[in-house]
């Protein structure tokens, strides 16, 4: 699920630093404000393309935090521990625990907007690969796995692929594994299970040693947990989320404007640890 936006996070956080006894380590807090959200533990360690080190998650929460120091409800004089002042305390008791959560920022920022843009660049990419025809959509799938690092990738004669829409060769470094791939262009309501995973493997077995299944719908929690077994072809998995998160950073189908965000990072100044 995507991230919440900046202007929903002030309040979760002001009360999470309330509930542990008025301050609390970043580290802590982190995991706390993300099960407020229904967030996994995959979205939260999700990094941000362009700095593979900084975590999507805790990058944004830092940033609602500063924008609290700034409006004087958390205290930014202690490094490594946030803590909550006698004006968000006040703020707090504005807003009943029961009320919908909006933060005190409310004002909409740049990283916001972003954020927006990408959502809606993603849904309209989910919505172009699911009005292409079957057979453009495998086509469409060659182009992609080539951007994935795939070399040799061929489209499959629809009337004899034996379940196999294509394959080529996978890299790893050094390593070339021999790939093949499944191409479903489904409803977004529809979900592909194990059985559809388990028919691929079964028809890939002896001959690949790899497997890439693409749908434009979504994989359900079984098909994701025998995606990988053990002593079996690993098959991974590209739902239209994941496709279209691949399009967006292999600049497939769109055009990025440069955006410049300056970011601190507040690790980098735990020098009195």
């Amino acid at each position: 699920m995507p991230l919440p936006k900046q202007r929903e996070l002030g309040i979760p956080l002001l009360r999470a630093l309330k509930d542990a006894g008025g301050a609390a380590q970043p580290r802590d807090l982190y995991p706390k404000l993300g099960a407020n959200f229904s967030l996994t533990v995959e979205e939260q360690e999700e990094r941000l393309g362009s700095s593979p080190t900084t975590r999507k998650w805790w990058n944004l929460v830092q940033w609602v935090r500063q924008h609290l120091v700034e409006a004087g409800e958390i205290g930014g004089s202690t490094r490594g521990v946030w803590k909550i002042t006698p004006k968000g305390l006040a703020c707090l008791e504005e807003r009943p625990p029961r009320q919908s959560p909006n933060a005190t920022v409310a004002e909409t920022t740049l990283r916001d907007l972003v954020e927006q843009n990408r959502e809606q660049v993603r849904s309209r990419l989910k919505r172009e690969i699911s009005q292409l025809t079957p057979a453009g959509f495998e086509r469409f799938c060659r182009v992609l796995l080539q951007a994935l690092g795939f070399d040799s990738v061929e489209v499959t004669r629809a009337s004899a692929d034996g379940g196999i829409d294509g394959f080529g060769d996978f890299r790893q470094g050094a390593v070339r594994i021999r790939s093949a791939f499944q191409a479903k262009r489904w409803a977004a309501d529809r979900t592909v299970g194990r059985p559809e995973i388990d028919r691929f493997r079964g028809a890939i077995q002896g001959e690949f040693d790899h497997g890439v299944f693409l749908t434009t719908s979504r994989f359900s929690r079984e098909a994701k947990d025998t995606s990988i077994k053990r002593g079996a072809i690993t098959i991974l998995l590209l739902d239209g989320d994941a496709i279209a998160d691949a399009m967006t950073q292999h600049g497939l189908g769109v055009r990025t404007e440069p955006v410049h965000l300056y970011e601190l990072d507040d690790e980098f100044f735990d020098f009195e640890q």
